[in-house]
């Protein structure tokens, strides 16, 4: 759980509560689009990879950007850890801090960058401005251990009261496939935390510094209280559900298990899972925290303020050395696969006693495909794509079609924008007709992409739902499996990487998901809809529905 300060605040206006609330959210969003608009990297400035917030002294989030639910996974260990190394007292203005380590740092995976900024009011330690991306780079590695995953930092002062350590950033740069992308991406997240830094203090200016302070305070347990009386509004009970784990990295298949117990307003997870793989697998416990909240906050309460607040009533358990909460020196570059299943626990779960909160399961994946390879000038090129699937089917609505779910919140690179940056050509983008669960409610439908690449490279791909299908519920079907392909070949991949030589044609075809309800209590309208939007043949729809 997260270290937070639970004592009572001083009494503050609500109204000037509600303003401070919305000045935060508005700060760590135009963060945000700082980063977006001053990067140079196509995985940050295009497809959006990256996340914002603000802490506060203690360590504790006031507010996250709505981007990708993953990263407050390396947010919530990094402030804890330099407040204890190298301390409190040894913090000045102008220091910023980087790094990266799923051990030592509280990060997730190696490619999501933190850098974190203290702010100053008054000659006094108030806050942090932290942001993280992912650097498309470390690629083509392999994933047995963390060491061969990429440079492990932990967190570091890249800045020392203003002056750039180039030793540090020089020692990074050595380590990195593509170095003028990473410099300039590191620029691009200083200039969002100098600009959360000045937000802050302009806030500070008009509103005094101790009304900002008990505002923060004030909302975090205004969070506590809504997260509490959603967990109340739940039947007491202890509810448990199993599901299957693949990948491309995996023999066969794993399972994972969650009990869940609620009691009164508060909630305790307990997660099982097979002990830690040799492979890029594994997740640390704070990506599990950060996996957890989200789910139970879009079940519980999705309007609860994104904070430390909202943690408190929630207790989460693992056994170390689990694949769901790893320990060193376990490989971690693919976790947010393995989270996308946590999150389909929780609602199989949840499934029987709040029907109408949760969803039926969705692709349960992140397809990936990391291409990488040499230029004629010999420079390296690295280029990462995470792909969408379908989203489950709700009680009263279909799912949603070829959209990334839950743990991911990327945007798909615009083909203009691939084309003319890397030596790939998009032959196909488009949704997989019939790959969505039939229902009364049907399920989202899953993407396929085809690429042909233009000159000799390499491609990792990973992702999930190969084996298994994402379930329906209440009688709703399964979604279709997922798959990856060379050449219309689906053998050859080794551990999920392939050579491919100039005119190979690389097919990623991500999972679908289930439906909800009996599939003959769908209209007869939304059938024909179906067949007439190209979802299913006649034939299919005549066998599915009746």
């Amino acid at each position: 759980m997260l270290n937070v300060n639970q004592e009572q605040t001083t009494a503050i206006n609500p109204i000037t509560v509600e303003v401070i609330a919305s000045a935060f959210a508005s700060t760590v969003e135009e963060m945000g689009e700082a980063l977006v608009r001053a990067s140079y990297s196509t995985n940050i400035k295009e497809r959006r990879d990256c996340s914002t917030a603000l802490f506060d002294a203690n360590g504790a989030m006031l507010c996250q950007a709505e981007h990708i639910p993953m990263h407050l996974g390396s947010f919530i260990g990094f402030i804890p850890y330099v407040m204890k190394t190298p301390g409190l007292e040894n913090i000045k203005p102008g220091d910023i801090f980087i790094g990266n380590d799923a051990y030592e740092g509280g990060g997730t995976h190696l490619p999501d960058i933190v850098m974190a900024s203290p702010i100053f009011v008054q000659n006094r330690l108030v806050a942090w401005a932290i942001n993280t991306a992912h650097h498309s780079d470390f690629a083509d590695r392999g994933h047995a251990h963390i060491y061969q995953e990429g440079l492990r930092i932990p967190p570091v002062r890249l800045y020392r009261e203003g002056v750039l350590q180039e030793d540090i950033q020089r020692l990074f740069l050595l380590n990195c496939q593509v170095p003028h992308e990473r410099v300039s991406d590191l620029r691009a997240q200083m200039a969002a935390n100098r600009l959360g830094i000045t937000r802050l203090n302009e806030l500070c200016d008009k509103y005094g510094l101790d009304t900002v302070l008990a505002a923060g305070a004030e909302l975090m347990n205004y969070a506590e209280r809504k997260m509490r009386l959603g967990i109340a509004s739940i039947p007491d009970g202890t509810y448990s559900f199993r599901d299957r784990f693949d990948s491309e990295a995996l023999v066969g298949e794993l399972e994972f298990g969650v009990t869940i117990e609620v009691k009164g307003d508060e909630m305790h997870l307990d997660f099982v899972s097979p002990p830690q793989v040799r492979a890029g697998l594994n997740v640390v416990y704070t990506a599990l925290l950060a996996t957890v909240y989200y789910a139970v906050k879009s079940i519980v309460d999705p309007t609860i303020l994104p904070n430390a607040g909202l943690a408190r009533p929630i207790h989460v358990t693992a056994e170390e050395g689990s694949l769901l909460r790893c320990g060193h020196p376990a490989a971690v570059d693919g976790r947010i696969t393995a989270c996308q299943r946590v999150v389909d626990l929780i609602h199989g779960a949840f499934a029987h006693v709040i029907p109408h909160r949760v969803t039926a399961a969705s692709n349960g994946s992140v397809g990936v495909a990391s291409f990488n390879g040499t230029r004629p000038d010999k420079s390296l090129w690295v280029y990462l794509e995470t792909i969408g699937g379908g989203s489950g089917a709700r009680w009263n609505k279909d799912g949603l079609d070829g959209v990334h779910v839950h743990m991911t919140n990327t945007s798909n690179l615009p083909v203009e924008a691939l084309e003319n940056e890397y030596p790939i050509t998009l032959l196909r983008y488009e949704l997989v007709d019939g790959s969505g669960g039939a229902g009364t409610f049907r399920g989202g439908m899953g993407l396929r992409r085809v690429y042909r690449a233009e000159a000799d490279c390499r491609v990792q791909v990973m992702g999930s739902r190969l084996i298994s299908a994402p379930w329906g519920i209440d009688g709703g079907l399964e979604g279709a499996r997922g798959y990856f392909s060379l050449n219309g070949n689906r053998d050859v991949f080794v551990d999920g990487s392939v050579d491919l030589k100039a005119g190979d044609l690389l097919e990623i075809v991500t999972p679908g998901a289930g439906g909800y309800g009996a599939p003959a209590s769908r209209g007869k309208t939304e059938v024909e809809r179906d067949v007439r939007e190209g979802r299913l043949t006649a034939g299919e729809a005549a066998s599915l529905y009746v």
